[in-house]
């Protein structure tokens, strides 16, 4: 028996998880830009050096920057047992919530196709499309970690299902040896096991030509980085109200995901284009002592009076519309609108006032939706 949408009670919301959601969407909209345009207009060394963190590492390390894709799969993954758990906790049959896990998994697989730009080239068949996505690694990741979490019952099960995914990815990484060149090759970015399966398996052409960031193995490693977020969701969710002890938890346990990184990292590197396991560990620790801060201030001691109900509502904003100015941002020529406004200025100011002036319009059509309810949730 199929239970009414109207006889539901609506699952709780966590503030904060918006609040994070919107300051992880940030950085990809424009505010790293903003920070290396800064920094070229100034010249000053401690500005320089944040803006170093907004570029990708070549290949083995780790800077700010490579955490803000995990970090919204992790976030993804909180979000697991407000909107998974608690519908099925109201008696809402499982296969209908499957229905709707999958549904969400492939339509944004298929929105990563089109953001990747295939529907602008002229078709020139499957092997001049790119496949893989970050949206589609967040969908597959979504749908593999909320499977997990609907059709299990205690965080056991949960913690045995994470450790055992990571531990095939070691394996696979680290002993299993690619034909004619052999195991744990992750320095090199043409031999690692997930550039191989890249090429001998993924469809249409790959990122990085000879490796893809978003590949096969990468999601199915991407996939525990989402399911510590829905773990990290259930110790918020279960066991009452919001408390300090739940934020303390969770700082604790992020914590010791980063240790553990730290520690694995000399002979297990950290390397965001494989999407290895200390880089998992590392990134879903980060974000969880992230989310414990928001958390602490903004769902346990209500710090969201005065001027912080203004910086609240800022990044609030674009956390609920993050689907819609991820896209948009790739659709709409922001830069293009406040070059109109602003370009008179981009000479003596420098670069970065037109990028500002992206973000402001950004945020104002965000605002717009905001206002009027409207939100792409898919």
């Amino acid at each position: 028996m199929k239970t009414k949408k109207s006889e539901l009670k609506q699952p709780e919301r966590l503030q904060s998880l918006d609040v994070l959601r919107g300051f992880d969407m940030l950085w990809i909209v424009g505010g790293g830009s903003l920070i290396v345009a800064l920094a070229k207009a100034t010249s000053w060394g401690w500005l320089k050096v944040i803006a170093d963190q907004m570029e990708h590492v070549r290949w083995e390390g780790f800077h700010f920057e490579d955490l803000i894709f995990p970090m919204f799969m992790f976030i993804s993954g909180v979000a697991i047992p407000y909107a998974v758990t608690a519908k099925a906790e109201l008696g809402v049959n499982r296969k209908l919530l499957f229905k709707k896990i999958l549904k969400r998994g492939i339509l944004l697989v298929i929105l990563g196709i089109i953001y990747n730009g295939n529907l602008r080239r002229d078709f020139d068949g499957f092997s001049d499309m790119r496949i893989a996505s970050v949206l589609g690694q967040i969908g597959l990741g979504y749908l593999f970690a909320a499977t997990i979490v609907l059709y299990t019952k205690s965080f056991k099960t949960r913690v045995v299902w994470l450790i055992g995914i990571m531990s095939g990815i070691a394996i696979l990484q680290l002993a299993i040896p690619v034909p004619g060149h052999g195991a744990g090759l992750l320095l090199d970015p043409q031999w690692c096991m997930n550039a191989w399966l890249d090429r001998i398996l993924m469809p249409g052409r790959l990122h990085g030509e000879i490796y893809d960031p978003e590949g096969l193995l990468c999601i199915v490693s991407a996939i525990t980085v989402t399911l510590m977020g829905a773990l990290a969701g259930s110790v918020l969710r279960d066991g009452g109200p919001a408390s300090k002890r739940k934020a303390a938890t969770l700082a604790i346990g992020g914590a010791a995901l980063v240790a553990v990184a730290l520690i694995l990292s000399p002979f297990y590197p950290i390397i965001k284009a494989c999407w290895t396991v200390p880089f998992n560990m590392l990134a879903a620790g980060i974000s969880a002592i992230l989310l414990s801060l928001f958390y602490f201030s903004i769902d346990v001691k209500e710090w969201t009076q005065g001027i912080l109900s203004y910086k609240v509502l800022f990044f609030k904003v674009i956390g609920m519309n993050s689907i819609t100015i991820y896209l948009g941002h790739s659709i709409i020529d922001f830069d293009h609108a406040s070059k109109f406004f602003l370009g008179c200025l981009s000479a003596p100011m420098g670069e970065w006032i037109v990028i500002l002036g992206s973000i402001v319009i950004e945020w104002l059509l965000l605002y717009y939706l905001y206002q009027k309810k409207i939100f792409l949730r898919v």
